[in-house]
Order: structure tokens, then C-alpha cells, then sequence
């Protein structure tokens, strides 16, 4: 399905879980795409579908850099492009929802010492920039699609990336994680040798279901338990619950007939949360939409009331976590 294709989306409607439960969305996108545009008006349609978004966080997907100047200073665009989003949103013209409160931005910290420079730009364009995800996605296997910012095997590790992740350390910047599953023993090594640096875990660390790892779920889902166990003994990192229902996990949601409901979700994916929870405790958790890449598989309020079910038994406090207060911790949201 493309993104967009609200029709099949509407086959499955649900009403809204705890419509009063306040909420941070701290991972969604903007684009405008020839074939795709996602902005303002569709991020607010979807927050609005009912649950109560009260901010959100944008994380970078290579929008609107720069046409001109030098390479490594392009990306500062996305965060310029980003913020005037986040102005129009803060004006209260467009609904109560704060839009992009915090941005998530890219540098590319293979250029070591000198990223500072990129990191120093991206904090002059924009008073909401809050840090950096440079995505490490890459499998051997032509199957699995590496990430967008042409990561290479051993990133995590490579001495003049490091020397580059330094530096948010210096600026008291966050660094926003994406990888897959057979790499997260990588972040662990860099957790561990950044200890004063928060890291961020998208998607839970990116268990695939695709190509070579098709048919494996069982064998995977166990070596990822233990890895992910691992992470977690890293206190500064913590965790975003989503991403689950892209097509690299593997459940197939985007190729049936109808999208699934919340309880198809929570029964795919649950055992998932739960260790994560389990793991990582609510105060470290984040529930997080993924939107509009997750929108292939299901609707926002679908998504959202999946999270509510999943957690149905926390605590007040522990859902205040979950939902909102780590997000506007981990991102400085005030």
C-alpha cells in the first residue's frame, strides 16, 4: 500500500483507549514527495484522529536540505525546514498540539572532529534541535535495504565515527539509534564507552523478518532478547516502543486485504513490548508512531489504542511515563 491510501486504512475502525491520556509522539517524519507528501495538515490529521497528542518530536529523513554550500553543512536545512513547521505549529492556529517541539536532526559523524561545525549549525538554525540520528541500518544480504544515510558495516564501531559522536557528548546533544537486530552488540560497545551520552533506541532495535532472515522468527526473537538485555544494562540509554509494523519485520500487515486491528497488532508484536518493558522499565520506554512509515500497515488510532492494550495494567504513573514523560525527558521538551 502507499502511503496515503486512506481507503484501505478506513476498513478498520476502532474507538479511541483512554482518550484522555496524554501523549508525546516523540518519532514521526515530514516529506513532500512527488508521490507522498506528508506536512503539517496530514501529521495534524492523524494526531488528531482522537488520542491526545499533546507534542511531538521530528526525526530527520533527509527533507528539504540545502540545495547550495558546502555538503556536510546541506542537512542543516531539514532542521531550518523543520522549524518553521514548528513555528506555524506553536502559533496555536493550527490546534492545541505542538508539533516538532524537539527535532532530531542528521550530521554525519564519520567526519570525526569536524561534525562540530554541522552540530553547532543545526543548534543556530533551531532553539527545538535536540540531536542526531545517524541511522546505521546495513545487512550483508541485497534483500534487506540499508539505511538512507549509506551506512557501512562496523559504523557503530569505526574509530573517526566515534571521534564525530564525541562531540554530542560536548553539546549535550542526544544521538537517536537505527540499526538492525545483528548490530545492536555494536551500540551496546558504543553505550558503554559514551556512558555520559543519552542514546535513544528506535524501534526496538530493528528485529527483520525479510530476505535471509524470513521463516527465522523464533531463532531471531531469541538472540534478540539476549541483545537487547544487554543494551539495557547501559543506564543511558533509552528505548522507543514502535516500528514494528513496517514491512522489514516481516508480518506482512501492508499486503492484506484489510489492515489489522489493535488486538492483530498487540498479537504479532506484544512479546516484543514486553520485553522491552521488561527490560528496560517505563521510565526508559517511549511509545512512538513511526508515522507516516508505519501508516503502510495500519491507522495512528489503531496504532495508539494497540499501545494502550498492551500496557492496559500500568500504573498511572507508569502510563504518564510510557506515553509522555520519557519522551519529554529524554528530549528536553520542558
Amino acid at each position: 500500500m502507499a502511503i496515503g491510501e486512506q481507503d484501505w486504512l478506513d476498513q478498520v475502525t476502532e474507538a479511541v483507549i483512554e482518550p484522555e491520556l496524554k501523549i508525546c509522539d516523540p518519532h514521526h517524519h515530514l516529506w513532500d514527495h512527488p508521490d507522498s507528501r506528508y506536512l503539517l495538515d496530514e501529521l495534524l490529521a492523524d494526531t488528531g484522529a482522537g488520542h491526545n497528542v499533546t507534542s511531538t518530536v521530528f526525526v530527520e529523513c533527509s527533507s528539504m536540505y540545502r540545495a547550495a554550500g558546502p555538503d556536510a553543512l546541506k542537512p542543516v536545512g531539514e532542521t531550518e525546514f523543520v522549524n518553521g513547521i514548528a513555528a506555524m505549529s506553536e502559533s496555536g492556529q493550527y490546534g492545541a498540539t505542538r508539533a516538532c517541539a524537539g527535532i532530531v536532526s542528521f550530521a554525519d559523524l564519520t567526519l570525526g572532529e569536524a561534525v562540530g561545525e554541522v552540530l553547532d549549525a543545526h543548534m543556530s538554525a533551531s532553539p527545538r534541535f535536540r540531536g542526531i540520528r545517524h541511522a546505521a541500518g546495513w545487512d550483508a544480504s541485497e534483500a534487506v535495504r540499508n539505511s538512507h544515510t549509506d551506512p557501512f558495516a562496523g559504523m557503530l564501531i569505526d574509530p573517526a565515527f566515534r571521534r564525530g559522536f564525541a562531540e554530542l557528548g560536548k553539546r549535550g546533544l542526544s544521538f537517536d539509534a537505527w540499526l538492525y537486530h545483528p548490530q545492536i552488540s555494536e551500540l551496546t560497545d558504543l553505550a558503554r564507552a559514551f556512558p555520559d551520552t543519552t542514546i535513544v533506541l528506535d524501534h526496538l532495535g530493528g528485529p527483520l523478518g525479510i530476505g535471509p532472515y524470513a521463516g527465522r522468527r523464533e531463532e531471531i526473537y531469541q538472540s534478540w532478547q539476549e541483545d537487547i538485555r544487554a543494551l539495557s544494562g547501559c543506564e543511558n540509554v533509552v528505548a522507543k516502543l514502535g516500528g514494528m509494523v513496517m514491512p522489514i519485520n516481516g508480518f506482512g500487515f501492508h499486503k492484506q486485504s484489510r489492515p489489522p486491528t489493535s488486538d492483530a497488532v498487540v498479537a504479532a508484536t506484544g512479546r516484543y513490548y514486553r520485553h522491552m518493558l521488561d527490560c528496560f522499565g517505563a521510565a526508559r520506554c517511549m511509545f512512538e508512531s513511526n508515522f507516516p512509515v508505519d501508516k503502510q500497515s495500519c491507522s495512528y488510532r489503531v496504532l495508539w489504542n494497540a499501545f494502550k492494550k498492551l500496557v492496559a495494567d500500568a500504573s498511572r504513573t507508569e502510563k504518564a511515563w510510557l506515553f509522555h514523560d520519557c519522551a519529554a525527558a529524554a528530549y528536553r521538551l520542558g
